[in-house]
């Protein structure tokens, strides 16, 4: 049995050296490939139908047709993890990526008869190296940056749609480093409200209350609406509504929610604490209850990673000195 993932490519299954996308495929041309995200906890997909539900919601924006049933690709999705199961084996969880686009584009179809179709990949990846990183910035927070870089709104692309077009997160990131290399970027829309991160969706916290910006110029996450049902049921006040820096920089907490980390504490804006510079007690009930749902602590399940990918560099450099 081959030690190589295996990539599904529209409707066969690949090793992941030779999965591959023609230039002249319209997510190359045009940008117009749409896709989603979802992670394991347990090695079990964690709202795949929510994810998938949003894919074809992309797909129906994008005016793209998978030739694919919801039901159909989430079978394939299903048979992608049995047959990676053997190299996703390593007692953490990993991240499923489906990438779907109208495939090779127009007039250049005639040069690729065996890619008649649309482009429809999906494939898997672990998440330890990933899980690792995030071990001390879920224990200290992460700082975060406003930078100058405006979200899209919706009226030119819906962000609503999960789409590879984000040039414009590229840019936020790049401007937010350049201030400070570890910051995350904290997006505002074109009326100055809070939009989201690159990647990611904003929180904050005030006087016990949960506050998100408005579903209007944001991708409304899937770990966003998780959150959000989770505070209701364990009795937080939920608010959504249009939230300035301003509201930012004067809560009580802050942090981040996405599907790699689920919530991530921000400590830090632009500089200044959020609150008393500490992960908040809403934040941590959150991320408690958030492990509790899904059956797996997620700061213990960082700090492993981070243990176990600590361990591995020892015994490499042990190995390259002996």
């Amino acid at each position: 049995m081959s030690s190589e993932l295996l990539v599904y490519m529209s409707g066969s299954f690949v090793p992941l050296s030779a999965a591959n996308v023609s230039i002249f495929d319209s997510a190359l041309m045009y940008g117009d490939m749409v896709f989603e995200v979802t992670r394991t906890f347990g090695q079990q997909p964690f709202r795949l139908r929510h994810h998938l539900e949003r894919l074809y919601g992309s797909m129906r924006y994008a005016e793209i047709d998978c030739g694919l049933s919801l039901a159909e690709l989430e079978a394939a999705t299903y048979r992608t993890i049995e047959v990676n199961q053997a190299q996703l084996a390593d007692g953490f969880d990993f991240q499923i990526t489906h990438n779907v686009s109208p495939g090779v584009f127009g007039y250049y179809r005639s040069a690729f008869p065996d890619r008649p179709g649309p482009t429809v990949t999906i494939s898997c990846w672990p998440l330890r190296a990933r899980l690792a990183e995030y071990a001390p910035q879920y224990e200290a927070g992460v700082r975060s940056v406003i930078p100058s870089q405006r979200a899209v709104p919706s009226q030119y692309i819906d962000p609503k749609a999960k789409n590879r077009s984000r040039l414009y997160y590229r840019r936020a990131d790049h401007q937010a480093h350049r201030v400070d290399p570890e910051a995350w970027a904290v997006l505002l829309d074109g009326n100055g409200y809070i939009a989201e991160g690159t990647g990611s969706n904003v929180f904050l916290v005030h006087k016990e209350t949960l506050y998100s910006p408005e579903g209007r110029n944001i991708l409304r996450g899937v770990t966003r609406g998780f959150v959000l049902e989770l505070a209701q049921t364990l009795g937080i006040p939920v608010q959504e509504r249009n939230l300035e820096p301003y509201d930012l920089l004067n809560a009580d907490e802050a942090f981040f929610t996405s599907t790699p980390f689920g919530i991530m504490p921000m400590t830090n804006c632009e500089g200044q604490p959020v609150g008393n510079g500490t992960p908040g007690p809403v934040t941590r009930r959150l991320l408690a209850g958030f492990g509790e749902h899904v059956g797996v602590d997620l700061v213990q399940q960082a700090r492993a990673a981070a243990a176990a990918v600590a361990g591995e560099s020892a015994m490499a450099q042990d190995a390259a000195g002996s």
